[in-house]
C-alpha cells in the first residue's frame, strides 16, 4: 500500500480508484491550498502527490520527501515543478495533456468578445443606473468580424484551437511558433491570444518593447501563464491608450493583491484562471492524473509524462 497526498479537494469519484487499488489517500481539506510548511509536512512519508499549480515542488520540497515516487501535476503544464531537481532523483512526472484544448480556447474567444464589445463595463453600467437610453455613442467596441488576430503559440493544440473558432469570424489569422518574428506580426494585430508555454525565454515575452510594436488601438487576451506579460508594462499601455483593452485569465502572481497598480488600469478584465473550468474538462483530469499515479505506484510508464528537459 502506498501513501498518496492530494492537495486540494477534487470534484468527482476518481480519487476512488486509488482507494480501490489499496492505497492510502490524504486529500488537503477545503479550497484553498497548504502553505509551502504544510505541504512539505503532508508529504513526508508520501509515495505519490497529486498537485496543483499552486503547489511549488522544489528542492526543499523533495528533500522532505524521500519516498516520493510520482508526481501527478493537475495541470497541461508543470512550470511549477523543478524538473531537474525531480529528474535527479529519478521521479516520476505527469500531466494532463490535451484535456483542456477546447475549453481554455473556448474561454480565450469569450475573452476576446467580451474585451472586443465591452461587455463587463456595459453590465457594470445597467446595474449601476447608467443605461438612460440607447445611446448611438455609448459603449462602442471594435470589430471582430474580419480583424486580425495574432496567435502567440499558435503551433500548440491550444492556438490552434483559437484559430478554428476565429476562423469562423472570418478573421486574419497570424499564428506564431518559436521561431515567429513577434514584433513583425504585433504590428498588424487587432487582437493578440497567448498560449505559448512559461519558460525562461518566453517570461515577460509581452513588455515594454512589444507593446510599443503592437498596432494601436489593439486588445491583448492571455489564457497561457501569467509571466508571459510584463504587467507593469501592460498597465502603462492601458493607461496611455496604446492597447484598447485586455482580458485575462492568469497574472502573475495568482490572484492579484488588491493593491496591484495592474487593477487600475482601464478597460481590465480579469478573470479567476478558469480556462478549464467545465465539468466535464475538470473531472477528466482528474482521471489522467490518477492514471499517472497508478501507474507510477506500480512501477509502470505513466501515460500522460511530462516531457523530458533539454539539456
Amino acid at each position: 500500500m502506498a501513501h498518496v497526498f492530494v492537495s486540494r479537494a477534487l470534484t468527482g469519484d476518481a480519487l476512488d480508484r486509488l482507494t480501490d487499488a489499496g492505497h492510502d489517500v490524504d486529500v488537503w481539506p477545503g479550497n484553498l491550498p497548504p502553505h509551502p510548511t504544510e505541504l512539505r509536512e503532508r508529504v513526508a512519508h508520501a509515495h505519490g502527490l497529486l498537485a496543483m499549480l499552486t503547489e511549488r515542488i522544489d528542492t526543499a520540497l523533495l528533500d522532505a520527501a524521500p519516498q516520493l515516487k510520482v508526481i501527478a501535476n493537475y495541470a497541461v503544464g508543470f512550470d511549477n515543478i523543478d524538473m531537474e531537481a525531480i529528474t535527479a532523483r529519478g521521479i516520476a512526472v505527469g500531466v494532463t495533456p490535451d484535456v483542456l484544448t477546447d475549453a481554455t480556447a473556448d474561454l480565450a474567444f469569450a475573452l476576446l468578445l467580451a474585451a472586443a464589445r465591452r461587455l463587463a463595463e456595459a453590465q457594470r453600467a445597467v446595474r449601476d443606473g447608467r443605461w438612460r437610453t440607447f445611446e448611438p455613442q455609448g459603449w462602442l467596441g471594435a470589430d471582430v468580424h474580419g480583424a486580425t488576430l495574432v496567435i502567440v503559440g499558435g503551433t500548440g493544440r491550444i492556438g490552434q484551437a483559437v484559430a478554428r473558432r476565429a476562423a469562423g469570424f472570418d478573421m486574419n489569422i497570424i499564428s506564431l511558433g518559436r521561431d515567429g518574428d513577434l514584433h513583425q506580426a504585433l504590428q498588424h494585430a487587432d487582437f493578440v491570444s497567448l498560449h505559448a508555454p512559461l519558460t525562461p525565454q518566453t517570461r515577460h515575452l509581452i513588455d515594454d518593447a512589444a507593446l510599443h510594436a503592437i498596432k494601436p488601438g489593439a486588445i491583448l487576451v492571455n489564457t497561457g501563464r501569467g509571466g508571459l506579460v510584463d504587467q507593469p508594462a501592460l498597465a502603462r499601455a492601458l493607461q496611455d491608450g496604446r492597447l484598447a483593452a485586455a482580458a485575462l485569465d492568469v497574472t502573475d502572481p495568482e490572484p492579484l493583491p488588491a493593491d496591484d497598480p495592474l487593477l487600475d488600469a482601464p478597460n481590465l478584465l480579469v478573470v479567476p484562471h478558469i480556462g478549464s473550468a467545465t465539468r466535464t474538462t475538470r473531472g477528466r483530469m482528474v482521471h489522467m492524473a490518477v492514471d499517472n499515479l497508478l501507474a507510477g505506484l506500480a512501477g509502470d510508464p505513466l501515460p500522460h509524462p511530462a516531457p523530458v528537459p533539454r539539456k
